[in-house]
């Protein structure tokens, strides 16, 4: 069988799965954090030196420093070589993500009070962004996605740089596919490096990559422990884990559809996670016995069944009220709402990255093509933190500008709460105003 099938009458009951889905937040192996903080020292000193030695023992042979950056005639060339049709594709994917992510930029603003002090918040773009696209299976499978959505972000918030970096294939090349849609996006500095020595070039900077101010992109394991190394040092946009969906359908969802969208998760890796929760023992076992039947003609059917068997589940929860409550527990990246109505039950969920409503809302509709980003929180993490955004290229800065009116009539009171602090020097700061 694929999966487990559960029964659960309480929240309770689910706690095995929940269990299961908890034990892969366990932190980096220690052997794996050390390697990378070593790899991360190593570009720090070395420099594009170093660069170079990564890629040749990981990736391309034969690799050498002149190949580190793409020349900008390479990007414009590899777009006329990507078939038209495929090319439009990529630019109207760009489009609808676009129209979404500009709509969520965020304004700089004042307010004034009687006495004249003006206050407000003033929101600048960072200075740069570096960009992590993984090179997907031999560079064979490019992860066009994964540049749209990292990129367009950025763009939206106005950063004036953007740098990607992305491991070459073994001849030195990268797919055209990636720089075609380099060149949708209007990107010109692209890097043919890759892993955890890629992300130290972006935070440290080399001669041939400058630094970056925020790194953003999923990526292997190394990838990831290399940001999480350099959180302080640089932003970033989030700790990612394997990916995971879950699923709350009722009587009128499709059983086939279900695993479909099951499998469309299962596929991307053995620890990602499936979880499909229906209000009845029948449609529990039809979407089990539908997995079965498509797993078996699936190309990537054996990491598929792998992440089904360790980390899959499909359970029949009784109502809708209890699947919302397994739903608000897990936090999943994906919630498909297989309900029909599923604007009735959107009030009952809390936590989710992003919300797939009704039927025809698959999930691979918001990985691709509808406009939200679909780099999300996972591993439960929806319940404190949010999807990539705008905001993640953006800062705050408070701006202050206070009347002599204002300082004459609160000054005294600035001053004790500084000297109840200890701080002298902050007191006499504001009295050197109002009592001159």
């Amino acid at each position: 069988m694929p999966c487990p099938l559960y029964v659960c009458r309480t929240t309770d009951e689910f706690g095995p799965v929940l269990a299961r889905l908890a034990a892969r937040r366990e932190p980096p192996h220690g052997e794996i954090a050390e390697r990378t903080a070593a790899i991360l020292a190593d570009v720090a000193a070395r420099g594009d030196a170093a660069l170079v030695d990564y890629t040749r023992r990981f990736d391309c042979p034969d690799f050498t420093e002149a190949m580190i950056c793409v020349p900008q005639d390479e990007i414009a060339v590899a777009a006329d070589a990507v078939p038209a049709d495929d090319l439009a594709i990529i630019a109207e994917a760009a489009d609808n993500i676009r129209r979404f992510h500009e709509a969520q930029a965020q304004r700089s603003w004042w307010t004034t009070r009687p006495d004249g002090t003006l206050l407000g918040r003033m929101v600048t773009p960072v200075d740069s962004a570096g960009l992590y696209v993984p090179g997907g299976v031999g560079g064979e499978t490019p992860l066009i996605s994964s540049l749209l959505m990292n990129a367009i972000p950025a763009q939206a918030a106005g950063v004036p740089r953007i740098a990607v970096v992305t491991p070459p294939r073994k001849d030195g090349t990268l797919n055209p596919y990636i720089l075609a849609a380099a060149h949708v996006l209007g990107l010109t500095e692209v890097h043919r490096v890759g892993s955890a020595w890629a992300i130290a070039a972006l935070a440290h900077g080399t001669a041939c990559i400058a630094p970056a101010d925020v790194l953003a992109g999923p990526g292997n394991i190394y990838v990831t422990t290399a940001k999480r190394l350099l959180v302080g040092t640089v932003g970033i946009d989030m700790i990612a884990g394997p990916s995971e969906i879950a699923i709350l359908a009722d009587d009128t969802a499709n059983p086939d559809w279900l695993a479909a969208d099951m499998l469309s998760q299962a596929e991307h890796d053995p620890l990602a996670a499936s979880i499909c929760l229906t209000t009845g023992e029948a449609m529990a076992r039809a979407v089990r016995r539908a997995l079965e039947t498509q797993l078996a003609a699936l190309p990537r059917g054996d990491i598929a069944a792998r992440s089904l068997a360790d980390f899959g589940a499909v359970a029949a929860v009784g109502d809708l009220e209890t699947g919302a409550a397994l739903v608000n527990r897990m936090a999943p990246e994906h919630l498909e709402l297989a309900v029909a109505d599923p604007f009735a039950l959107l009030g009952k969920i809390r936590h989710a990255g992003a919300i797939f409503m009704g039927h025809m809302s698959a999930e691979p509709v918001g990985d691709y093509f509808a406009g939200p980003n679909h780099v999300l929180p996972t591993m439960g993490t929806a319940r404190f933190s949010s999807g990539l955004s705008v905001a993640a290229f953006c800062k705050e800065s408070s701006l202050i500008a206070a009347s002599p009116s204002f300082v004459r009539e609160h000054g005294a009171k600035i001053a004790r709460l500084a000297r109840l602090e200890g701080l002298e020097a902050h007191a006499r700061s504001v009295e050197r105003r109002f009592l001159d």
